[in-house]
């Protein structure tokens, strides 16, 4: 099993030996050769309802006006009458499968993807729920999916972080900084926030009263300062985490500002993730910026639309306010699957969709709908996953799985296979015993595997 200091044991190793480099991380064993080298997850936060999106569901149209037939356990007491969707949906491409009108640019993408239409989580409430399907608990203190990625893989490229976030330009997401938190992993691998600006990383950039140069030699000294003092004070992680972070910072100076420039991309790739549009503009940079993070060694990167406002969680007006959250997002998500695809980089690169839960079939307040974390859809592509499927079915209402569900530890279980690690080999000792994402609680989803 892979566990005790993990990278920080080899960041020692290169502060005994000055002429390597003090950020250097490679895996002390190799994992399995997996088919994806990098993650990109979009995350619809506020839960976007995969009724009016993804899966179609006919009988809503017989219900509509009537009552859940049965008990329907909701956030808010009194649900309303069941909601046919206010979209029409049609079938796309050699698959035949169903998207609805809002995403006319992803429904030309449907062959590519694998539709998991009976996932499951087991909290109503946003942050709870935010924390469980990217830690697998519902609750602050556990590494997430994109640091275990980059525990267990490493850094791709030793000028950028392994696991990369970006949230909306409006609000950070509920639950803020603990959503990518690496906890009692190695400080190295928590999630570093990039932003669509000229300055991708807070006080990242250089003071300009002091030349690359006077920089270089004032870094020389600490590393020499730095090296002593780990000979010292030998295992203590959080040290080698923060020494290892001063050259990581040092080397993105260069590194981070061209990922974020947009100015020499064509109009055609500007049109394809639609930059040049108002209203995805932002969206589609954090995607483009994505790709190219992807293309250099960037093992996870997690991009958050919707924050604490402005966000996917539709009580109200659902028609309205899914319309405006979709004209956001279609043109960038289609523009980024067909550049990874064109770029032959779809294969080796696992792009995931979903919020941490769905919407109810019955309705709320003014035309909306409730959470509904018992069964929603999220959908993967490429990274070796089967194109133009669907895996799982909710009943006919789409309230509850009926068949395959996937809970939050298998879809883990299944992204971690994806990547060549093993979810019951790749561990770390914490609390006295080797803790692990998964912990024996889910499956690798193989029937969507290619």
């Amino acid at each position: 099993m892979r566990s005790g200091g993990g990278f920080g044991m080899l960041a020692l190793s290169a502060l005994l030996n000055p002429n390597q480099s003090l950020g250097a991380t490679v895996p002390i064993s190799t994992p399995k050769l997996g088919k994806a080298k990098s993650v990109i997850w979009l995350f619809m936060n506020g839960g976007p309802s995969g009724l009016d999106l993804f899966s179609h569901k006919p009988a809503l149209d017989k219900w509509d006006g009537k009552r859940f037939p049965g008990s329907i356990k909701t956030l808010f007491p009194h649900p309303g009458p069941i909601m046919k969707s206010p979209f029409k949906f049609q079938r796309h491409g050699e698959s035949g499968l169903p998207v609805s009108e809002l995403f006319p640019n992803i429904a030309k993408h449907v062959d590519d993807i694998a539709f998991l239409n009976a996932c499951s989580s087991d909290s109503h409430n946003h942050v709870p729920a935010c924390f469980m399907v990217n830690s697998g608990i519902s609750r602050v203190g556990a590494p997430c999916l994109g640091s275990w990625a980059s525990y267990g893989l490493g850094s791709g490229n030793d000028e950028l972080p392994s696991y990369v976030v970006m949230y909306d330009h409006r609000t950070a997401p509920e639950g803020g900084a603990n959503l990518w938190d690496a906890a009692y992993l190695p400080g190295e691998n928590q999630g570093v926030p990039f932003r669509a600006s000229d300055q991708p990383i807070l006080f990242l950039n250089r003071d300009k009263n002091i030349s690359s140069g006077s920089q270089k030699k004032q870094l020389a000294m600490l590393q020499k300062m730095n090296h002593w003092h780990a000979t010292e004070n030998p295992n203590q992680q959080e040290l080698l985490t923060r020494i290892n972070s001063f050259e990581t910072a040092f080397k993105m100076q260069m590194t981070a500002p061209k990922i974020v420039d947009t100015s020499h991309e064509t109009d055609a790739t500007k049109n394809l993730y639609g930059i040049d549009v108002e209203e995805s503009k932002i969206f589609g940079t954090q995607l483009l910026m994505a790709r190219k993070m992807a293309e250099q060694g960037v093992r996870f990167i997690q991009i958050y639309h919707g924050g604490y406002k402005n966000n996917w969680d539709s009580h109200g007006n659902l028609e309205k306010a899914h319309r405006g959250l979709c004209l956001e997002t279609d043109k960038p998500i289609a523009g980024l699957l067909e550049d990874l695809k064109q770029r032959d980089l779809l294969d080796e690169t696992l792009v995931i969709w979903g919020g941490e839960f769905g919407r109810t079939p019955t309705s709320q307040d003014q035309n909306g709908r409730d959470h509904n974390p018992y069964g929603f859809t999220m959908w993967m592509a490429g990274g070796g996953v089967k194109p133009g499927i669907t895996h799982g079915e909710t009943d006919e209402l789409g309230y509850k799985p009926i068949e395959n569900e996937v809970t939050m530890h298998d879809l883990h279980a299944t992204v971690l296979h994806l990547l060549g690690l093993d979810h019951e080999i790749l561990t770390y000792r914490f609390g006295g015993r080797e803790q692990s994402l998964v912990n024996g609680l889910g499956n690798v989803v193989k029937e969507i595997i290619a």
